[in-house]
This record gives structure tokens, C-alpha cells and sequence, in this order.
């Protein structure tokens, strides 16, 4: 059975960038901090436990999740906020990891996590850039393929709205070469 996947539209197809519309989806998330390697193996759990069964499901009983992919992970400057600006470096105040939930789910129908640093989350349909690419993923390459991203954005005369978010779609006893691994910059 295959993993499942974001649902969304593609928009434009440029080599390696693509532009894409995505479908409202619901997001499990964690803020954790460390350096990216750090915080993402720290959320990456924190996150699994959850859809593994640390949850109440409406039955009152704990329920299973299907993974999906990817697992994002974004930097974050500050406390969550959706308004606050963010800029694209680690800091103190950590990261924010997700996992898009299954969408035979709603709001009121997936189950609640037990632990209280577990947020879910919905978020509305939005247009991303995308830059796909293979390989370990560290902080220097991230923020090589975020300048290669913004510069194709530039080139496309499109406005930036978001944050880099890096998403990861395989387990990480993919060889490198096979990794699938893409950044994405909200747009208008």
C-alpha cells in the first residue's frame, strides 16, 4: 500500500521547481529545539507516538493513524504564532515539526493526543515553490536549496507569504541517493 500524500494541484513544472496549489489538510505538531538533526528526530518521535496509539480516539479508546508523507520541519524563531515573521535560520526557540493526518480524517474525528505538546492543527488551502531534490539533508544544504528556491521565485516575479518548511518523505534507512527530499516557500 502506497504512503499517502498531500493532495494538490500542479500549477508549474521549471526543471527541479515546480509550483503548487495544496488541498486544506489537517497537521499534527511539535515545537522542539536542537539543531535541525536534533529537533527532528525529537519531533519525528514525539509526533509517531501519536499516531501510534498515544491518543484518545472519539470511541474513548486509542487509535492507530496511517503515516503519510512528508514529515516537515520548519525553523522557528519565536513561540508558534501564524502571524509573527520568521526568518530562515535555527534559533533557541526551536523547530516545528509536522505530519500531514490521513484525510479520511476531520477535526472532529481524529483522534486527540495525550501528550499536550502535540498540536493539531488545519490549514487552509495554499500555493507553494517547490524545489525537489536527493540526498542527506543538514542545515547547509537546506539553506543552499532555500537561496536556489527564492532566486527561482524572484525569477517568477512571485510574492513570498511563508516560511521554508523542508519536507522528508522517506525513513531514514533509504539510502541517499534515493532519498526524496523537497523545500517549500508559501507564495501568492
Amino acid at each position: 500500500m502506497a504512503t499517502e500524500e498531500p493532495k494538490f494541484e500542479l500549477l508549474e513544472k521549471d526543471q527541479s521547481f515546480e509550483l503548487r496549489m495544496y488541498e486544506p489538510k489537517i497537521h499534527a505538531e511539535v515545537i522542539v529545539t536542537g539543531n535541525m538533526r536534533e529537533a527532528s528526530s525529537k519531533g519525528f518521535r514525539m509526533i509517531a507516538d501519536f499516531i501510534f496509539g498515544d491518543n484518545v480516539a472519539i470511541s474513548g479508546q486509542s487509535e492507530k493513524i496511517s503515516m503519510t508523507a512528508p514529515v516537515l520541519i520548519e525553523p522557528r524563531p519565536e513561540k508558534i504564532s501564524m502571524t509573527a515573521p520568521v526568518v530562515i535560520e535555527q534559533s533557541s526557540a526551536g523547530w516545528r515539526v509536522n505530519f500531514v493526518m490521513p484525510s479520511q480524517y476531520t477535526l472532529a474525528t481524529l483522534p486527540k493526543p495525550n501528550n499536550s505538546l502535540v498540536k493539531i492543527k488545519s490549514v487552509p488551502a495554499k500555493k507553494f515553490a517547490v524545489i525537489r531534490f536527493s540526498g542527506l539533508v543538514d542545515e547547509e544544504k537546506m539553506s543552499k536549496k532555500v537561496s536556489d528556491l527564492e532566486q527561482w521565485i524572484n525569477s517568477k516575479q512571485l510574492k513570498v507569504i511563508g516560511n521554508a518548511e523542508l519536507a522528508r518523505y522517506n525513513p531514514p534507512w533509504t539510502l541517499p541517493f534515493l532519498r526524496r527530499n523537497e523545500v517549500l516557500i508559501e507564495v501568492e
